[in-house]
């Protein structure tokens, strides 16, 4: 790798480059760096030169095409309760032995209220027709938290990152119209399916960033390109595929300092029962949102069931950004009766595994 590449986020063309490449390539593409190309206008040769240096560097964490995981597995936001002095090595078990949690994130409030002695959270999927109570018992066991409370999602209305976009989004800023919710009923999907779905799911490696990132792939799975690219199409169909995408490192700095974010907050809203998609639509059409669900929390979250986040170099600005949407349902008349922010501190972010073989061979090492 050439060391004289610019890899900072800041450098002027990795932010064109950045500004299209984390979430603005939609579904499954033939050839996603020649579209990342065209819509940032930026040389092909130049865009895999800049995404190969910058993963190199570990600006960027991971390239990959993701998955609509709430098409292919059963889902849930999980809040747990664990003695302070386990904290940490239950996090760091979440992160490293447990290949289902996906983003493990310690959380604080900013005063006691309703749920903050739930410090850790994670994402966890598993696959269809496997138990989340199960395998988050499992998990209670071998980490010593003492409980946890599953959310999984009814709806979603933003899912995306855009770390880069949503750096100079003023507060209130939203689509013209509300967001559509989505909806989180499994796909099925035959065997050939799964097999080049999770072969097309792993993240590239630099040698993989190229013209044609998808021929090793279709190697790996025994079958020309041509049907490979089929097959991801027909997923896409589907609509299991999400979008191409290059993660940034966004909550650890640079060799140089430099963060691409620096405060999460998970903003959560209680509103009545029977208006959660009207609410969550509205919530989710600010760009601000990276994240946003209808989750039920229950009485131990002051019944919140509108939940999401956003992410920010400046906390004052994250809770600009929430002021302007507490402003926006007051003034279409949807009454909020709780609310909060919940607060990321530590936190590893890696994709949840979904694979039914490998949560197979977990458990049996883990009886």
């Amino acid at each position: 790798m050439t060391s004289d590449i610019p890899t900072a986020v800041s450098d002027p063309i990795n932010k064109q480059i950045l500004s299209i490449s984390e979430d603005l390539i939609a579904g499954f593409q033939r050839h996603p760096f020649q579209l990342i190309a065209e819509k940032s206008g930026v040389p092909l040769e130049t865009v895999i030169e800049r995404i190969r240096a910058m993963q190199d560097a570990g600006i960027i964490r991971r390239v990959r095409q993701t998955m609509l995981a709430t098409k292919l597995a059963h889902g849930a936001l999980v809040a747990w309760k664990v003695p302070e002095d386990k904290l940490n090595a239950a996090f760091d078990f979440m992160a490293k032995e447990d290949p289902f949690s996906g983003h493990v994130v310690i959380r604080s409030t900013d005063t006691e209220v309703s749920g903050s002695g739930y410090r850790l959270w994670t994402t966890l999927k598993v696959p269809v027709g496997e138990s989340l109570d199960f395998h988050a018992t499992k998990l209670l066991a071998l980490t010593g938290a003492t409980e946890y409370l599953l959310m999984p999602a009814n709806g979603v209305f933003a899912l995306g990152v855009g770390h880069m976009r949503r750096k100079t989004m003023e507060p209130g800023e939203k689509s013209p119209d509300p967001a559509v919710m989505m909806t989180t009923v499994p796909a099925d999907l035959t065997d050939e399916e799964w097999e080049i779905l999770l072969i097309l799911k792993e993240e590239l490696t630099l040698d993989e960033i190229n013209e044609n990132p998808w021929e090793k792939r279709a190697e790996r799975a025994g079958v020309s390109l041509d049907r490979f690219c089929e097959v991801a199409e027909a997923l896409n169909e589907k609509k299991v595929i999400g979008r191409f995408s290059t993660f940034l490192e966004h909550v650890k700095p640079s060799e140089t300092g430099e963060r691409v974010t620096r405060f999460n907050g998970l903003f959560h809203w209680a509103v009545p029962k029977g208006r959660e998609i009207e609410a969550g639509a509205e919530v989710g059409r600010h760009y601000c949102m990276t994240h946003c669900y209808w989750r039920e929390g229950g009485p131990q979250f002051g019944d919140v069931n509108i939940m999401g986040v956003v992410h920010g170099t400046e906390k004052d600005r994250v809770l600009a950004h929430k002021a302007a949407i507490d402003k926006h349902l007051e003034e279409i008349g949807i009454p909020v009766s709780y609310t909060n922010v919940f607060w990321g501190g530590r936190s590893e972010i890696k994709p949840s595994e979904i694979s039914p073989k490998v949560y197979k061979e977990w458990h049996a090492k883990h009886p």
